[in-house]
């Protein structure tokens, strides 16, 4: 609301303005109507500045504006001093639209945040406020209906829009077993879902926390600006004393030449150009950010990100998709490529290990019946009877009978690539070998070539074995990579790399990336990672597309080039207004268009991030 009457009273007070000076200027009522249009568009900044110097006892900016305009008002320069108020009222206008810019999506995320939620109970079905379910309840979601926390379906198959947590529009199908977030829009079905976090933790409860934490923090720059503030306004005012006192005794300036140009230097000098440099920039960059699936939780890890000179990767989960999937099949001479798939379906099909599922979901057929008497042999394998037959499948330790030689060569060969080997068999001896890998990423290969083209180093620190690690940088154009790395090593690598290339970005996702996200200039989480990741982050990539890394960076590179802008053309606006005033080539109104006329421009300079 204060957006709207902030504009409406500076645009009123510019109109009284118009109207006093083409029909009024000259008459007695001349400098009432001048006056009402100080009152009616100064208000709000008058507000603020005196409420803040009350407070925080100090000046500020708006102080500076305030005598300025009733300085004006004192050597009759009604009109002047009008303009002044009528254009710091329009850049205060300004710089309150793009505050409210800033905070569009929050605004979005929080209209999409269900307030009541249907839970069964005992004695039926009720209706509750969100805040009230506890873990385990269970709630009825119909179609059509956002659900309101994250939890477990039980009951129920149907496509679900996700679009709210990971930006991409196509429905997911889920069913029973899988996981549902908060504020996700349920398509096709009735669903009962078994609530896993309490509104306060879920996913989509976290984004709304992160994007107001990174609105409420400043960048180093903004907080430069305002430590410089208190001090330059004294100094101002000071050299505004010394133009009043001094000249008449040193110059042949009157009294009255030396009050109109201590007017004039109050106008000219208020850096209110330079206090405006940062924050809509800033407010800005982090709206544009979070429009795009790119979570900041403050301005100064945004401007730290545009200084990055190398970024950490994690392995699984990061440069990886994070589960296995069969890579390469091989079969054997003797045996028949289908059957040997059926087998393995029929067997993996049973088992929740990871490794299981993967040949489970690549051998996947609809019309094959289970194996029967089903064995899972710890840290081995699997056995059980399909077809009359007895299988095995898991490791070549496991396996009973040798396999030919150059199926076992071949194998060999994928091993040495990073990728787990399992073999299924027959009692007629190894039938088929399933070779298996967390692939990287579509978007990693991309992402790793659009950081080395800026100039930015890459470096994998993974937990895994020396080759598989080896594989995958290769694989992903990472040059450098440490392998077998614990939690706590990870923290040494980072601060080993700090050492070489100075400010580091660190990528992960899981609970074991923590301590190294917390010790790296800028920790960098995705989307689908653990909450230890997330909590500890700066930064979050929603949609887990490591190509928003990139556009991240090329964001605060932009954002910091935005800003030395605005200071530098700022301070220059004030030195060469203050020159021209000393040297009487400045008036009044010239110097009111001046000063405020460049506020308004790196106001919208900043904006230009939001496009």
């Amino acid at each position: 609301m204060r957006k709207h009457l902030e504009l409406i009273a500076a645009l009123f007070s510019g109109a009284l303005i118009l109207i006093t000076y083409f029909s009024f200027h000259g008459t007695e009522a001349a400098p009432f109507l001048y006056v009402a249009a100080y009152l009616i568009g100064g208000f709000f900044k008058a507000k603020e500045g005196i409420t803040e110097t009350i407070t925080e006892r100090k000046l500020n900016v708006e102080m500076l504006m305030i005598l300025a305009a009733i300085g004006a008002a004192i050597i009759g320069h009604w009109l002047e001093g009008a303009l002044l108020i009528f254009i710091f009222a329009l850049s205060g206008a300004l710089e309150t639209y793009t505050e409210n810019k800033s905070s569009q999506e929050l605004r979005a995320l929080l209209s999409l945040r269900p307030n009541e939620a249907a839970r069964l109970t005992a004695a039926g079905k009720e209706s509750v406020p969100v805040n009230e379910l506890q873990v385990d309840d269970r709630i009825i979601v119909l179609p059509g209906e956002r659900i309101p926390v994250d939890g477990i379906i039980l009951k129920g198959t149907t496509s679900i829009d996700e679009s709210a947590i990971t930006g991409e529009g196509i429905p997911v199908t889920k069913t029973e077993g899988q996981e549902v977030f908060a504020s996700t829009v349920n398509s096709s079905a009735v669903l009962e879902i078994r609530v896993t976090k309490p509104a306060d933790e879920t996913l989509f409860q976290r984004i709304i926390t992160m994007v107001q934490t990174a609105q409420e923090q400043k960048s180093p720059a903004q907080h430069f600006i305002e430590r410089f503030e208190g001090p330059y306004v004294k100094t101002v005012l000071l050299l505004v004393l010394l133009v009043i006192l001094v000249p008449p005794f040193i110059t042949n300036w009157s009294f009255t030449e030396s009050f109109y140009r201590a007017m004039i230097l109050l106008v000219v000098a208020s850096p209110c150009a330079l206090v405006a440099s940062v924050m809509p920039a800033t407010l800005s960059a982090i709206s544009k950010g979070a429009r795009n699936g790119i979570l900041v939780k403050g301005g100064s890890h945004l401007e730290t990100l545009g200084q990055v000179k190398a970024v950490a990767f994690d392995k699984t989960g990061s440069l990886t998709v994070g589960k296995p999937s069969v890579t390469d099949f091989l079969v054997s001479d003797t045996a028949e490529a289908s059957y040997v798939l059926q087998a393995a379906y029929a067997i993996q099909s049973q088992s929740s290990h990871p490794l299981a599922k993967a040949i489970a979901a690549y051998a996947h057929t609809d019309s094959i019946k289970p194996a029967e008497q089903v064995m899972d042999r710890a840290g081995q394998g699997m056995d059980g009877i399909w077809q009359g037959q007895k299988w095995r499948i898991g490791k070549a330790t496991y396996m009973k009978k040798p396999a030919d030689q150059g199926l076992m060569d071949k194998a060999q060969v994928l091993a040495t690539e990073g990728k787990s080997i399992v073999y299924i068999e027959n009692e007629q001896g190894v039938a088929g070998v399933f070779a298996l890998q967390d692939t990287i990423r579509p978007e990693t290969k991309a992402a790793i070539r659009s950081l080395s083209k800026l100039g930015i180093s890459t470096i994998m620190l993974t937990g895994d074995n020396d080759q598989t690690a080896k594989a995958i940088a290769k694989e992903a154009g990472i040059t450098t990579y440490r392998a077998n790395c614990l939690p706590d090593e990870k923290v040494s690598e980072i601060k080993a790399l700090e050492r070489s290339y100075g400010t580091i970005a660190m990528v992960g996702d899981g609970i074991n990336d923590a301590p190294a996200l917390a010790t790296a200039h800028v920790g960098i989480a995705m989307g689908h990672g653990s909450d230890a990741a997330l909590e500890t982050a700066d930064m979050v990539l929603i949609k887990n597309d490591l190509g928003k890394l990139t556009d991240a960076i090329k964001l605060s590179k932009r954002m910091r080039r935005i800003i030395i802008q605005n200071v530098i053309f700022s301070v220059s606006v004030i030195l060469l207004l203050i020159l021209a005033n000393i040297s009487q080539y400045l008036g009044l109104p010239l110097g009111v268009v001046g000063h405020e006329g460049s506020t308004i421009l790196v106001i919208l300079n900043g904006l230009r991030l939001l496009r």
